[in-house]
């Protein structure tokens, strides 16, 4: 075991991996990690500009794992949500004065599409393009039916980065995908 601990203790030295959380999505939860994440910046003293950028980005990426989570059900097992909260992990590293934000998490398959269709769209978009693109998506329907919000998070991600957003959708079954993002600020 102690051996298990020590390899684990030097991956997350070697990939500069600082915080790192994997189990269940709630409100509570989240916000604990959150506070971990303050109290980190606030100790490598990070300047105020940073740390906001990255708190924000943290928020949206756990405000998308809350709403758009899925859980793995066995075959022929049923869960109540109450029940079972989603699951879903995160990472954030430092390397250099460039803070990393990794998060991921099963989702539907059938969203897979809506999803990197948009950050495609987003990776392609300087400052100003982002902003107008906030507006105009402000202003009209969103087209994903089963939004639970007005599809604004992933651009606000995007304005916070200064590189493309990272993506992966790993199929896990036929209805349900891994979803991997890694956001990069410096």
């Amino acid at each position: 075991m102690i051996s298990n601990l020590l390899e684990y203790y030097q991956m997350t030295k070697k990939y500069n991996m600082d915080i790192i959380y994997s189990g269940p999505l709630w409100a509570n939860g989240i916000e604990a990690v959150g506070k971990m994440l303050r109290t980190r910046l606030e100790l490598d003293e990070i300047p105020l500009s940073a740390s906001q950028l990255v708190f924000s980005v943290f928020v949206e990426q756990m405000n998308n794992m809350l709403m758009y989570a899925e859980d793995y059900k066995p075959e022929g097992e049923e869960r109540e949500r109450a029940d079972f909260p989603h699951k879903g992990m995160f990472v954030f590293g430092v390397k250099d004065n460039i803070y990393s934000l990794q998060t991921g998490n099963l989702m539907r398959s059938d969203r897979t599409s809506l999803i990197k269709d948009r950050i495609d769209i987003l990776n392609t978009l300087a400052t100003k393009g982002l902003r107008k693109y906030y507006m105009q998506t402000m202003r009209s329907e969103d087209d994903n039916i089963d939004s639970k919000g007005a599809g604004l998070g992933l651009i606000e991600i995007a304005k916070c980065a200064n590189a493309p957003i990272e993506y992966e959708f790993i199929p896990v079954s036929e209805d349900l995908t891994f979803f991997s993002m890694l956001v990069t600020i410096g």
